[in-house]
């Protein structure tokens, strides 16, 4: 419950990092048009022509989803979802844990909204990268600890950064929110089919004679759903290619809440030293929706970032 007062407090902040912001216009305009699929995806579940019936279900079940999917349950399904594991390696908690609860100390002392319960977790790939997830989760890689100090401070701030600025938040509603949706229209439908079944197994002479019809009317039917559920993971890409289309825009927001935190010069030497990600799946997806490093750089520079890289050969 805390979870869903907090994400609805974000509403109400009257400043930069609340929810309400102009570039993500195109996310609530998404999220709106999501409730009508949902309408028509239980239409076609429960074949029935009841508008309300069908359409309050639609919202409560939608609802529910968004609740479940901001709640800690949430954020651990897409933890699941994202490969992030606890840190059990004693020497990498003796090394990491001290690194990030400093950076974590300073980012609450320049924003105190920032939850002091935020965690960081680990993934396995040796891309020098990290990211954040939904409200309190960082997740940082195994390359990320070959990283120098100062580096990894400043990927660290820059990823507290996006959850200080809400940006993580439409990734659980829409990612997390929408799967669960998915799941719960699967449960319909496979209930739905059970008992259709077990009424057409009861004696009667029709199933001597149109057994054939039904058949074929139930492999209609799975076939009809998988195309369903592949539609509404589509719908799903869709959503959060607009959170990405939002979060190059936030990109610039978190940058700079590294280098308020003085990791500015340690930022742009970390993007500068960057490579291709070998990543995949979808925070592969978020990652390369990055704005390009250069503009990023330069950006941190008109701030004032001191950084400067050499050029030409070395005599």
């Amino acid at each position: 419950m805390t979870y869903f007062v907090d994400f609805v407090n974000n509403f109400m902040r009257r400043n930069k990092n609340n929810l309400i912001r102009k570039n993500n216009i195109p996310i609530y305009i998404y999220l709106i048009l999501n409730i009508f699929v949902i309408y028509i995806l239980f239409g076609l579940a429960f074949s029935t022509s009841n508008f309300i019936i069908v359409f309050l279900f639609s919202l409560g079940i939608y609802v529910v989803s968004l609740v479940i999917a901001i709640s800690p349950f949430g954020e651990w399904i897409l933890r699941l979802h994202s490969g992030c594991r606890k840190i059990k390696r004693k020497d990498q908690i003796d090394y990491i844990e001290p690194i990030f609860k400093e950076v974590l100390k300073q980012a609450r002392e320049l924003d105190p909204h920032i939850s002091e319960d935020v965690k960081l977790y680990i993934r396995n790939t040796q891309d020098v990268n990290a990211f954040a997830i939904g409200r309190k989760t960082i997740c940082i890689t195994d390359g990320l600890l070959k990283a120098p100090v100062e580096q990894i401070k400043a990927t660290i701030a820059y990823e507290i950064g996006h959850i200080a600025h809400r940006d993580t938040d439409w990734i659980l509603v829409i990612s997390v929110g929408n799967f669960i949706v998915t799941f719960v229209y699967i449960i319909v439908r496979v209930f739905g089919k059970m008992m259709s079944t077990f009424f057409e197994l009861l004696p009667s002479s029709d199933n001597l004679t149109d057994g054939g019809v039904k058949v074929a009317g139930m492999v209609q039917s799975y076939i009809t759903d998988a195309i369903i559920i592949a539609l509404m993971w589509a719908w799903t890409k869709i959503g959060i290619l607009l959170v990405m289309k939002s979060n190059r825009d936030n990109e610039f927001e978190a940058d700079k809440f590294a280098f308020n935190l003085s990791y500015g010069n340690a930022l742009c030497e970390l993007l500068d030293s960057s490579t291709e990600s070998s990543t995949k799946g979808l925070f592969a997806n978020l990652m390369s929706s990055h704005p390009d490093k250069n503009d990023r750089i330069a950006a941190l520079m008109n701030l004032g970032a001191t950084y400067r890289r050499s050029y030409g050969a070395i005599n």
